[in-house]
């Protein structure tokens, strides 16, 4: 059985909750291998919406065992809130493990992420204030606090006091703020450790012993591929790994077990935050996109930047990321739309690029090369199969799919858990 990563492979928010829970059903691992409860995925049941930030969107299907590994950087107050969240209305959350190797995002990340985000003024990123990167940063300066340092109130107290040294300077001496004290952080810490404590496991062992039994493994990454720190629209990306390779080092499995990547696209483009986005629109269409496709993000409620499908980064990160198919969600926000353009390739200066420039000013100039493709106005929502779309849907399905780098597998038509069309079995 298969150990299967599920990737944005976009700029983020293209529906890979729907993804994962289309696969829950047939799953016995859900794994977050990466970021924080800076984003979010949504996913509607029925009539009953559930909006998730920290935990991995497995954990509303019966039976299947949700896994925050150690890639992770976990905001424990965030964390019991959405469990308690879901426990009030009926969602069974004991199963839940933690990757005791994950990292904490305390109090003083959460301030520092704020006040340095304020102090970049023009050059600011477009955090959302969660303290993720300050903790990412104290993770690769080895100063981080791990949730099993929680268990170990000396061993935490010494990792607070150092690296409280050097931060209650930065905070004083640059940004004007009061020190924070290191008694208020581990005491805030503490209360949460005998809670913690039955979830905590070697996750890495029990995902190996996992797929030795032949179970299978989803690993649902967060974010997306053009924010990955390494491959994504630097300096405007996360602070994580959220490509496919993410899989491996966020949870301790072997590159050679993944067996398929799912690439998770939307008919069109969206993007939070700052950072170049060559389709990006601001005329009435952008703002159609936006409004009916409810274009504001989960975790942030803050509107979404909209603008037309770009092939080009689509076969960058089917690339990047060895994706086998690609799952297209949101096409029922394009009916209505008398002609859909597509960018094939970008112009910079003159120049015809048909991927993505190597260079970051060239990509910030880009503009973007469009084809048109026809719309339609027929009701999509309720198809269940290719052949229930109107003609020009499936025309625009198969156009996009042959510029994108791998197989369209599924396609969803409209916010429910059941409104998608599967064209090719996903774990097959």
């Amino acid at each position: 059985m298969p150990a299967v990563v599920i990737i944005g492979a976009q700029w983020g928010d293209e529906g890979k909750g729907k993804a994962t829970d289309l696969l829950a059903g047939r799953i016995d691992y859900v794994v977050k291998f990466n970021g924080g409860n800076n984003a979010g995925h949504t996913v509607v049941v029925g009539d009953e919406k559930y909006a998730l930030h920290l935990l991995p969107s497995g954990i509303l299907t019966e039976g299947v065992i949700p896994v925050i590994a150690n890639g992770v950087v976990v905001d424990i107050e965030v964390l019991f809130d959405e469990l308690t969240a879901l426990g009030a209305r009926g969602v069974d959350v004991s199963k839940l493990l933690l990757s005791g190797n994950a990292h904490v995002i305390t109090q003083y990340h959460r301030t520092i992420d704020k006040v340095t985000e304020r102090f970049l003024g023009k050059r600011q990123i477009g955090t959302t204030g969660r303290g993720i990167g300050p903790a990412y940063a104290d993770k690769i300066n080895r100063v981080g606090i791990r949730v099993q340092d929680l268990f170990d109130e000396k061993i935490l107290r010494q990792k607070v006091e150092g690296a409280l040294d050097q931060k209650n300077h930065l905070l004083v001496k640059v940004y004007n703020r009061r020190a924070i004290l290191v008694d208020e952080v581990v005491d805030d810490l503490l209360a949460y450790a005998e809670r913690l404590r039955p979830m905590v496991a070697d996750t890495a062992l029990v995902l190996h012993e996992a797929l030795e039994r032949g179970e299978t493994v989803l690993f649902e990454g967060g974010q997306a591929t053009m924010l990955d720190v390494d491959h994504g629209t630097y300096p405007f990306v996360t602070s994580s790994s959220s490509t496919a390779g993410g899989a491996a080092t966020g949870s301790g499995i072997g590159p050679n077990r993944i067996d398929r990547v799912i690439g998770i696209v939307k008919a069109y483009t969206t993007r939070v935050g700052a950072g170049p986005f060559p389709t990006e629109l601001f005329d009435e269409s952008g703002e159609f996109l936006r409004k009916t496709g409810f274009e504001f993000g989960t975790t942030t409620g803050r509107p979404r930047r909209c603008g037309w499908y770009d092939a080009p980064i689509a076969r960058y990160t089917a690339r990047i990321n060895g994706v086998t198919d690609f799952v297209m969600t949101k096409l029922d926000v394009l009916t209505g739309l008398e002609r859909i353009p597509v960018c094939v390739a970008y112009e910079v200066d003159g120049v015809r690029f048909d991927e993505i420039p190597v260079s970051q000013s060239d990509f910030h100039h880009a503009k973007p090369i469009y084809e048109e493709l026809p719309g339609w106005t027929e009701d999509i929502t309720g198809a269940r199969t290719f052949d229930d779309l109107p003609a020009n849907a499936q025309a625009y399905v198969l156009a996009i799919e042959a510029m994108s780098g791998a197989r369209i597998s599924a396609i969803g038509v409209g916010p429910g858990r059941d409104a998608i069309i599967q064209r090719h079995d996903l774990l097959d």
